[in-house]
């Protein structure tokens, strides 16, 4: 059994080997193969190297065309930087000739420039359109203006100073505030000002056309609007911007009195109310205290009774009271007196309590303004003003009201108390008098 396991163990050793065998055989058998293609390979390229006979020759052709290309390109950059000494001498030739007329030139290109600005915001433009656009040539070129381009900013010089002295009439599309187009006769009064339907007109150089104001200025200008408008012949008084629409582009952005009282806020209209009652109340009591001494005055005039009034009141009660003593009648009259002052001073302490309040309501707003305008500089800073105008405005505008409600009521105040002691004292003097006259019977 042994004996059969060692000869199995040798059988596996022999088939193992000769399988390795078989493979380095085959590895042997594939590098003689390559070695002989690669071979092949070199000793083809060998020999299609020694039949090009004429190798050397194609290399020094080579070698001839390099020289001269190297010469020829020697001689290019000795003409180049001839030409380059030869174009600095030109400029500087040409430098030293131009001379002041540079200096002309760019002067020119600086006239254009300004001119083309004073063109896009002139009322001119609106009848001669584009001719800013013909400006630009000469303002934005970089070379010299041409003859021609120098005779268009001489002739748009001399059309702006022309017309800046006509009144001129003539047809021609205009908007609304609303932005609506209708046809209109437009009167040009030079750069000025320009009129339309008895309306003030802006111009706007985004879309090259006239447009009525937002706004228009007060009616004493709008009447003459309106007559120049309207006339045919002869001079006619018109009010105009020496500003060239400066001073009615300001009057856009100026708010009216309704917008300036708006500006107040709630506490405003508050202020404005309480001034409203105030007043009201006030002129009533002044009419009825009017009323009253009317008819006291009339009471006076005549010897009939008639309690209508304060003093026929009191003198019923000392007709009724004839019989009494002096000392009585003295306290029955100032009892009665005592019962009419009441009536005589209603309203006077509700006046001036609305003419303390006012004021005060206005500071309230002052404070509140200020506090407002602090959080918009915490929140935005310094930077833009107008963050800060709300609440400045309403500092201001409710200080004025406060004051504008104040000042009449006080003077409201003063004339219901006048006329109110006049009327007390009207009573005091006819009833000592008749408790005088009572006293000498």
């Amino acid at each position: 059994m042994k004996k059969a396991m060692i000869m199995f163990a040798a059988l596996l050793a022999c088939s193992s080997a000769f399988a390795d065998h078989l493979d380095l055989d085959k590895l042997l058998r594939d590098i003689q193969q390559t070695q002989g293609a690669a071979g092949k390979i070199d000793a083809d390229q060998e020999a299609r190297f020694l039949a090009a006979a004429d190798q050397a020759q194609a290399l020094e052709a080579a070698r001839a065309e390099l020289r001269q290309q190297e010469q020829l390109s020697q001689q290019l950059s000795a003409r180049l930087n001839a030409g380059k000494a030869q174009l600095s001498q030109l400029a500087g030739e040409l430098d030293n000739r131009s001379g002041t007329l540079t200096d002309l030139f760019d002067v020119a290109r600086q006239v254009a420039g300004d001119l083309k600005a004073d063109l896009n915001a002139s009322l001119i433009s609106a009848e001669f359109p584009d001719r800013s656009r013909q400006l630009a040539a000469i303002a934005d070129a970089k070379a010299l203006p041409t003859i021609d381009q120098l005779e268009r900013l001489w002739f748009s010089l001399q059309q702006e100073m022309t017309e800046s002295g006509k009144v001129v009439y003539y047809d021609q599309e205009v908007l609304s505030a609303a932005g609506e187009p209708r046809q209109a006769k437009v009167i040009r009064i030079g750069a000025f000002n320009a009129l339309a339907d008895g309306k003030y007109l802006r111009y706007l150089p985004e879309t090259g056309k006239l447009a009525d104001l937002p706004r228009q200025p007060e009616s004493e200008f709008t009447d003459l609007a309106e007559a120049i408008s309207a006339a045919q012949t002869g001079p006619v008084a018109i009010g105009i911007d020496p500003t060239r629409g400066a001073i009615l582009g300001m009057l856009i952005q100026t708010p009216d009195t309704l917008e300036r009282l708006a500006q107040g806020g709630a506490i405003g209209y508050i202020i404005m109310a309480l001034g409203v009652i105030g007043f009201l109340y006030g002129v009533v009591r002044l009419v009825v205290l009017t009323r009253i001494g009317q008819k006291m005055t009339r009471q006076m005039n005549r010897p009939e009774i008639s309690e209508d009034n304060p003093l026929g009141r009191v003198l019923a009660v000392a007709e009724h009271s004839a019989a009494q003593e002096t000392d009585n009648l003295e306290l029955l009259l100032d009892e009665a007196i005592t019962r009419e002052v009441p009536a005589l001073e209603r309203g006077i302490a509700m006046i001036k309590l609305l003419a303390a309040v006012a004021p005060l309501l206005g500071l309230l707003g002052t404070i509140t303004g200020m506090i407002l305008t602090f959080q918009s500089i915490s929140l935005f800073g310094t930077g833009d003003p107008k963050l800060m105008a709300g609440g400045i405005s309403q500092a201001l505008v409710t200080t004025m009201q406060g004051l504008c409600v104040a000042i009449p009521l006080l003077f409201l105040h003063s004339l219901v108390v006048a006329r109110s002691h006049i009327l007390i004292q009207i009573l005091d003097e006819q009833t000592a008098g008749l408790i005088s006259r009572r006293a000498g019977q």
